[in-house]
């Protein structure tokens, strides 16, 4: 049996907020696995007293075996014995498991004491599943039944179950709930079934089942979107699907089908004819009826092929769904280039060509003619085409909004795919290969980043050692850029508002900007991630790597206030090596960091240097995302040096938020320019002390930081002094010293002496820094102005 791996939050998170969506939605709410929980109450006795005690667990299979409690929070399941007894119960369903067969299923020779070892492994799970079980108190849910042992879990309390329902349910649903339903269930798979059981004879017929029905709900899935006419969003899965499964006639049935009804008919006839080579030429057996006839319908160009039919009322109520060997990757990987037809793959003009094409035409056609060779010679299943797709996605995600939000939402599914093929090096190449650099220190999709930052540690547990230094240098870059303005799950937990903070004080930043702190407890895993990454890639000199680890220093170096100087150092070491080397998208980098760094020290002509080569690089290599960020500059430039009107700056705030609109990075763009305009309001001197009207507008994240002011400008004193408390501490990130401002501005205006003193502390590293202009968005002015205003409040009787 496989040694199980250690699983982050994000699993159960992910389950639980996938039932809520569901009941949100109007699905059946026992389909809420925490609904199942909230029922499951139940009575033990205890010296004589009846006592409630909550049966709490949601069980998850369909990936690594995990448990949550009903908050979502991972239940420690100990080892890996442990998780294979709690495996062996689940897999059979809610019946009795004799002793003797746990005992058999654990160990190919079973040791002396395997009995007592299998009653201490039940023990112990019995503690972690019902930790309020009085007591002598009979257990509820893993209990003892004649021989041996079973779980009694709710019927939607397992992921595996629940999905099988689910998708047993679409056969009589309408197309569009149906889709509904499929995604959703779809969506609950984390990995392979039992995915650390893969070689358990126990596990085997389980897993092959889930398996099927996995492919099936895929399959499915296709045809529900080709029911309503979504024929262009159902090609990039089925492409990944029939790549993985080439043996399925159905999923090439409907990826023709698909790709005919998107106008691509010579591709439609391509993916048949393929279809055709592969099942004659490595099975020996004809193509069935179903493609048959198609191919002889899109030869025809029969007219019912171009008909979606959006009042079906339900899909195909198929059968009982037969076992099968192979488990299913997450659909949604990024296809590897699909066959150019006929009519896009011509020879190339000869020099007397009357008419030679454009630029653009030849490259088209050279794309091409290279994705079909690729297509043919590379075989369907090769892990290739993974490494390939990565490659792929990483250029993508540079080209425009577009191909960010295509690559963000194809990448998981790489990972995943990899992970499924039990390989770690494959895995670590897959992983690390995405190496695009990033300048935002909020993750636009904070689930998926967690979700990858997990699948490297795993990866790097999992990596044979010694050797493979440049790909743990890559997983380790890949933790630190992953981890923005966050913390890991195995870091010690931070104060959870400002009340507790302030009661517990925070001496370490409050050292001057000259002597940074000595550290008080180690350093978050993401800092030490990104340090052990830079030393590895210099000990290699490696350029490529060492680019990729300093911009995860880069996102790392935001631990305490006043750290403009070591980040504009970081910058300049990245231009220097990127130009040397012709990393293009690093030397981007690295001058953005600077244009961020001497905005931060109020060097307004550097960064105004660095700003014009990020655009000459980003005009002749198109990159168009880079001008979202140096129009936002030019905009912190005027309102910092250039003493416009307030329509004026406010003008140049709103054409900058006007390029975010499909720039694809929601992690940026929700709630900045609210914020940039209270900004500009605060720094205007001939404002008065009063905010003005704040109601309505979307603060986005930053909402915990703005209530209290906005609570003061409406006269709620209570209600702001209430919500300045409960307000968290600031992420570590590029507006921390602006988040700090405000908080110290509201707590002048409530008089809040010990959120003045915490503010005061987090700020005085940065005494000679632009407050926020460390952005390269926005400034609340200089920090030592905010400053002397917090030290005028505490030099009052009253903190007023």
């Amino acid at each position: 049996m496989g040694r199980g791996r250690p699983e982050g939050r994000t699993g159960g998170r992910a389950l639980c907020a996938g039932s809520r969506r569901a009941v949100a939605a109007g699905a059946d709410p026992v389909r809420d696995g925490r609904r199942v929980i909230r029922r499951g109450r139940r009575y033990g006795k205890a010296g004589g007293t009846e006592r409630r005690v909550r049966v709490r667990a949601v069980f998850g299979v369909l990936g690594p075996v995990s448990a949550w409690d009903d908050a979502g929070e991972p239940i420690a399941l100990k080892g890996p014995r442990h998780r294979a007894v709690l495996a062996r119960l689940i897999v059979a369903r809610r019946r009795v498991v004799p002793v003797g067969h746990l005992v058999d299923d654990l160990w190919e020779e079973p040791p002396a004491g395997a009995v007592s070892a299998v009653r201490t492994f039940v023990a112990a799970l019995r503690r972690a599943l019902e930790p309020e079980r009085p007591p002598r108190a009979p257990a509820r849910l893993l209990v003892t039944e004649g021989p041996g042992y079973a779980l009694r879990a709710e019927p939607d309390a397992v992921d595996a179950w629940r999905f099988e329902r689910a998708v047993t349910a679409t056969a009589t649903l309408p197309p569009a709930d149906a889709l509904a339903r499929l995604d959703e269930a779809l969506g609950w798979w984390r990995g392979p079934g039992y995915a650390e059981f893969a070689e358990a004879p126990w596990a085997r017929a389980e897993r092959a089942k889930l398996a099927e029905l996995r492919l099936h709900a895929v399959e499915r899935r296709a045809g529900a979107r080709l029911a309503l006419g979504l024929a262009a969003e159902a090609v990039p899965d089925l492409d990944a699907h029939v790549t993985e499964h080439p043996w399925r006639e159905e999923a090439w049935r409907l990826l023709a089908l698909a790709l005919y009804r998107t106008g691509r008919q010579g591709d439609a006839l391509a993916v048949l004819r393929r279809a055709r080579a592969l099942l004659v030429e490595q099975l020996g057996v004809d193509p069935g009826p179903a493609l048959r006839q198609l191919e002889a319908d899109v030869l025809d160009q029969a007219a019912h092929l171009d008909v979606a039919h959006p009042d079906v009322t339900h899909l195909d109520a198929a059968g009982p769904v037969a076992a099968g060997p192979d488990a299913e990757r997450p659909s949604g990987v990024a296809p590897a280039p699909a066959p150019a037809s006929a009519s896009e793959v011509r020879p190339a003009p000869g020099p007397d060509a009357p008419d030679a094409p454009d630029p653009a035409g030849a490259a088209a056609r050279v794309w091409a003619r290279a994705a079909a060779d690729y297509d043919r010679a590379v075989s369907a299943g090769a892990r290739a085409r993974l490494e390939s797709t990565v490659g792929l996605l990483r250029n993508l995600a540079l080209t425009g909004g577009e191909g960010l939000e295509a690559a963000r939402a194809h990448r998981l599914a790489a990972v995943a795919a990899a992970e499924e093929l039990g390989d770690p090096e494959l895995t670590a190449r897959v992983i690390g290969a995405y190496d695009v650099p990033a300048i935002w220190t909020r993750a636009d999709d904070p689930e998926q980043a967690a979700r990858i930052v997990a699948a490297a540690e795993r990866t790097l547990a999992a990596l044979p050692a010694p050797g493979h230094a440049a790909a743990r240098a890559r997983l380790l870059a890949t933790i630190a850029l992953e981890t923005r303005g966050t913390r890991s799950p195995t870091d010690p937990p931070e104060a959870a508002d400002l009340a507790t903070l302030a009661a517990t004080g925070s001496p370490a930043s409050a050292a001057p900007a000259s002597r940074p702190p000595a550290p008080q407890a180690p350093a978050p895993r993401a800092t030490r991630a990104a340090r052990e990454a830079e030393e590895i890639a210099r000990r290699l000199d490696d350029p490529a790597l060492l680019a990729f680890a300093l911009g995860g220093r880069f996102m790392q170096c935001f631990e305490r206030a006043g750290l403009a100087p070591d980040r504009d150092a970081i910058g300049a070491e990245l231009v220097a090596l990127s130009a040397r080397h012709g990393l293009v998208a690093y030397e981007v980098l690295g001058h953005l960091i600077r244009v961020q760094a001497r905005s931060a020290l109020a060097d307004f002509a550097t960064a105004d240097r660095h700003a014009a080569a990020v655009d000459r690089l980003a005009d002749r290599h198109e990159l168009p995302l880079v001008g979202v960020f140096t129009q936002w500059y030019r905009a912190l430039s005027l309102v910092a040096t250039g003493h416009p009107t307030g329509p004026e700056a406010e003008g140049a705030y709103r054409a900058a938020a006007a390029r975010l609109d499909g720039a694809g990075m929601p992690g940026l763009e929700r709630g900045l320019l609210p914020l940039a305009l209270l900004c500009l309001w605060l720094t205007r001197e001939d404002q008065g002390a009063a905010l003005p009207a704040t109601r309505g507008a979307d603060w986005g994240p930053y909402a915990p930081w703005v209530r209290p002011l906005a609570l003061l400008a409406d006269g709620r004193r209570a209600e702001a002094a209430t919500a300045l408390r409960a307000a968290p501490p600031p992420p570590h990130d590029l507006l921390y010293e602006a988040l700090w401002c405000l908080i110290g501005r509201a707590a002048i205006g409530i008089g809040d002496r010990a959120v003045i003193r915490l503010a005061r502390s987090q700020l005085l590293p940065a005494e000679d820094e632009l407050a926020g202009a460390g952005s390269g968005l926005l400034t609340l002015g200089p920090v030592a102005h905010h400053l002397a205003a917090l030290d005028a409040a505490l030099a009052g009787p009253d903190g007023s």
